[in-house]
């Protein structure tokens, strides 16, 4: 184990979606299609090409809880191994970690990453008894896992798949205390918690980085000191969301009157495509992907998420969420 910390950098992230071949070409006798290693591999090089800070793989988005332990390794191996030969070695990947709660297992989690090239593990709180896991609780285990762990961690709170589940700013700050726990994504709409723990001055902000998972937060929060975000939506409008983190990362007070247009443009247009993520989900990232990006297909997923929208759910989510975004995303 390194005697140094690696810190993630300040930028955005995306959390991929994990890409499977068509159902109706699976093999035989598949329960599920399989993971479709290529279409991965060349996701995450277009979007290092589009500016886009690192990887979180296999998190919420990227359904780990639908993939076998040898798949998650492997995955994470392929995407490594595909940024390194098309010019991008040592390229940002988090990869998530989501178990409920019990230490050994999360640690093979976290170890398997290890191994197959990722940098840092974004480990989901656990929350199988929801209001019955105490701030102390969740100390004290995200404490042990980051002792054992072989890479640096970030806290993942995200209440809507973990019963309800949120880490206090206060427990934020007992955590960033470990110099193992290097950050957090918060997935959930508190902007103040992000903002407490983004100004916290017992925190060292140079090793400790917060970041929303939703870029509908990304101005307020990197204006109060946050770090940036893990958000899907980049997974398919990538150059968007990284110009408006660049004109926010420069500080408000630098910025021209011009370069303040823009970013209220961009953070319109961000806010309401970040209505389509939320209205569709994971299987609203897959479609878009394909249908902006053209990686993927409409008849690939596990289930129980497998198929794609509603008829007429793409033609209506472009005309309400996403023409704003597509003609910026366009011009960059």
């Amino acid at each position: 184990m390194s005697s140094t910390t690696l810190i993630p950098p300040k930028g955005v992230f995306v959390p991929t979606p994990t890409f499977f071949v068509p159902a109706a070409s699976s093999p035989a006798g598949a329960l599920q299609p399989p993971v479709d290693t290529e279409a991965q591999i060349n996701h995450s090089i277009f979007l290092a090409q589009a500016g886009i800070t690192g990887l979180t793989l296999l998190g919420s988005t990227g359904e780990a809880v639908h993939l076998t332990r040898d798949e998650r390794r492997n995955l994470v191996s392929a995407v490594r191994a595909g940024l390194d030969r098309a010019g991008f070695p040592d390229y940002p990947l988090m990869a998530g970690v989501l178990t409920n709660g019990e230490l050994e297992e999360t640690l093979q989690w976290l170890d398997d990453y290890h191994r197959a090239g990722a940098q840092w593990g974004l480990v989901l709180t656990p929350g199988y008894f929801g209001p019955a896991v105490s701030q102390e609780g969740l100390i004290e285990w995200y404490k042990i896992v980051a002792d054992r762990s072989p890479v640096p961690i970030l806290v993942y709170n995200y209440p809507g798949v973990t019963n309800g589940v949120q880490v206090l700013p206060e427990t934020y700050r007992a955590l960033a205390q470990h110099p193992r726990i290097v950050g957090c994504k918060m997935s959930h709409g508190n902007v103040s918690h992000h903002v407490q723990v983004s100004l916290d001055p017992a925190i060292h902000h140079d090793k400790f980085r917060v970041y929303s998972g939703f870029g509908n937060q990304l101005g307020p929060i990197v204006a109060f000191g946050a770090a940036g975000v893990i958000d899907g939506m980049a997974a398919f409008y990538p150059k968007t969301v990284v110009r408006l983190n660049e004109l926010m990362q420069k500080g408000a007070s630098d910025s021209t009157s011009q370069e303040r247009a823009e970013i209220h443009r961009l953070q319109f247009a961000v806010s309401q495509g970040e209505e389509f993520v939320m209205r569709y989900g994971v299987l609203g990232i897959r479609e878009a992907v394909y249908r902006v990006a053209g990686f993927g297909n409409l008849e690939g997923g596990r289930l129980p998420l497998r198929g794609k929208l509603p008829d007429g759910a793409w033609d209506l989510a472009k005309g309400m969420f996403l023409g704003e975004i597509h003609k910026l995303e366009a011009s960059l």
